[in-house]
């Protein structure tokens, strides 16, 4: 689910670019409309347009990254959360998990040390996760 949402923001984002590459480039013409014989032959500016589809590329990428950052760590969150979820030991809803990059805090309360064991040993056994910070408190 995670990589067709992550691939529908980035055919959007590569498709807005491409439109505003090219529509800022014919909105970019200002000159009046006058008879052909009295116009010299327009002359394209292409090192202008270079740099413009090379600054809109860069914003396209830049994008894209953010994007692929944000899908991955709520990825993340969501394999964890599940996996919590499905075990008879812990109580998913009171504990809350958030995921930076690869690195994921644990937070909330428990009510046993088994149940905080356990909740860190889920979220360290998921494929992805480098660090878990354990902020689990025991009631």
């Amino acid at each position: 689910m995670f990589r067709a949402l992550f691939r529908l923001v980035l055919a959007l984002v590569i498709l807005v670019a491409a439109a505003a590459f090219f529509l800022g480039y014919w909105i970019s013409d200002d000159s009046v409309e006058t008879p052909l014989s009295a116009t010299p032959a327009p002359t394209v500016n292409t090192e202008k347009a270079r740099q413009t589809g090379a600054a809109i590329g860069e914003k396209v990428a830049t994008g894209a990254a953010e994007a692929e950052q944000v899908l991955s760590e709520a990825a993340l969150t969501a394999k964890i959360k599940s996996k919590m979820a499905l075990d008879d030991q812990v109580k998913a809803l009171s504990i809350d998990v958030d995921t930076r990059g690869t690195a994921v805090t644990l937070s909330g309360t428990v009510h046993s040390e088994a149940e905080r064991v356990k909740a860190v040993q889920l979220a360290r056994e998921t494929a992805g996760v480098t660090a878990v910070n354990d902020r689990l408190v025991i009631k």
